[in-house]
């Protein structure tokens, strides 16, 4: 008995064809595909909410002083002259931080080598901002699952698609 559906690619494609899918998953919560790959599809992201339900407060809150720069009611860095050159000015500031241990590390890192990185978009190239997905699953998704022993995700079926008759799914997230 075969482990994975192949779907028609080869193994780099594959790779990428569920990356791609697994990232507008959890960036979105649901997403339109066949149904041979939202049960490909549902291996990998339900692995990856598992591992974000299990290590989601295994972190340290530690405080660090940190240096910043000051700014003018404008938003521009200030500057004052020392010695006939400009420097900024900067201030130190406490800030408390997350630090993971080494397994949330670990389930971090195994968590960035299968998802993309997703810009939003507000219709202007310079407003683009990247989404930590990683700090979604850890934070937004993983608290949602904690009491659930598996089962994250759902398969609707839709129907079969104009083009070819393939029969369409909606994966959501439950």
């Amino acid at each position: 008995m075969a482990k994975y559906r192949k779907l028609s690619r080869t193994s780099s494609q594959r790779k990428a064809l569920i990356r791609g899918q697994v990232t507008a998953l959890i960036a979105n919560g649901k997403i339109v595909t066949t149904e041979a790959k939202a049960k490909e599809i549902r291996k990998v992201a339900e692995g990856l909410i598992a591992a974000a339900v299990r290590e989601k407060d295994n972190f340290d809150e530690v405080t660090v002083t940190a240096k910043v720069a000051r700014k003018d009611a404008d938003g521009k860095r200030v500057k004052e002259v020392v010695d006939g050159k400009k420097v900024t000015v900067y201030d130190e500031v406490e800030k408390k931080i997350k630090k993971d241990q080494p397994s949330r590390l670990h389930a971090r890192r195994e968590m960035l080598k299968v998802l993309y990185t997703v810009k939003t978009n507000d219709g202007t190239k310079k407003g683009a901002k990247e989404v930590d997905l990683v700090a979604k699953l850890f934070d937004e998704i993983a608290p949602k699952y904690a009491d659930r022993n598996g089962g994250y995700t759902r398969i609707v079926k839709i129907g079969q698609r104009k083009g070819d008759g393939a029969l369409e799914v909606l994966l959501e997230l439950v």
